[in-house]
């Protein structure tokens, strides 16, 4: 079965090259297309993968745009120029899985949306860089024993590991990870699973997953 890719872009010259390039790469297909966020999701049923400009003449903002796209099931990646991190960190916080460059090679941006298409999370060194405000969760909201708790929980360690690396006993590890995960709960950033602690931890630094 092919990728079923989903494009928000309200530039028609740059929305022609990249369902060009991503059709004639094998295995993804677009399968629906718009200037907004509205216009793709009523062409598709179900995406794998969304392409989102970030910066959209009708004003709409990527949080906006990421709940108008979360029925499709898809991973919405940022397809952008890299040059308004406020937007990026909006739209990590809102749910993105990593971004890609709009200045990127061909090899690059089909190997991205097949990764995304995995689950997986594209944080770059740049969406990192873009993500460097979000420290300031860290500061004000984790102890330092509860950060180093998070990166090497949401690198993939065991709480069994994790215990070992700091000597503390798994019991131990288990409540800091329930008091960080309260915490980012408590700033409407829930993180329920494993995997959203891995996407919490890359937002604000504490994990740099390379392409």
């Amino acid at each position: 079965m092919p990728v079923l890719v989903g494009i928000v872009e309200d530039h028609p010259a740059m929305l022609f090259g990249i369902a060009t390039i991503l059709n004639r790469s094998g295995g993804i297909r677009v399968a629906a297309s718009g200037a907004t966020a509205a216009e793709v999701a009523s062409r598709a049923r179900r995406l794998d993968v969304i392409l989102l400009d970030l910066s959209l003449s009708d004003g709409s903002t990527p949080s906006e745009n990421l709940r108008t796209l979360e029925p499709l099931g898809a991973s919405v990646v940022a397809y952008t120029a890299g040059d308004q991190p406020h937007h990026l960190r909006e739209a990590a916080r809102a749910g993105a899985v990593g971004m890609i460059n709009k200045s990127d090679s061909l090899e690059v941006i089909t190997s991205s949306v097949r990764r995304a298409a995995q689950g997986h999370i594209l944080a770059t060194t740049e969406w990192a860089a873009a993500l460097d405000a979000d420290h300031q969760f860290v500061a004000a909201h984790l102890s330092r024993r509860e950060s180093e708790v998070l990166s090497l929980y949401a690198s993939g360690e065991t709480a069994e590991r994790v215990a070992q690396a700091l000597f503390l006993s798994r019991e131990t590890v288990l409540d800091h990870i329930r008091r960080i995960r309260a915490k980012y709960a408590a700033v409407d950033r829930a993180a329920p699973t494993k995997v959203d602690l891995f996407r919490r931890a890359v937002e604000d630094g504490l994990v740099l997953q390379n392409r």
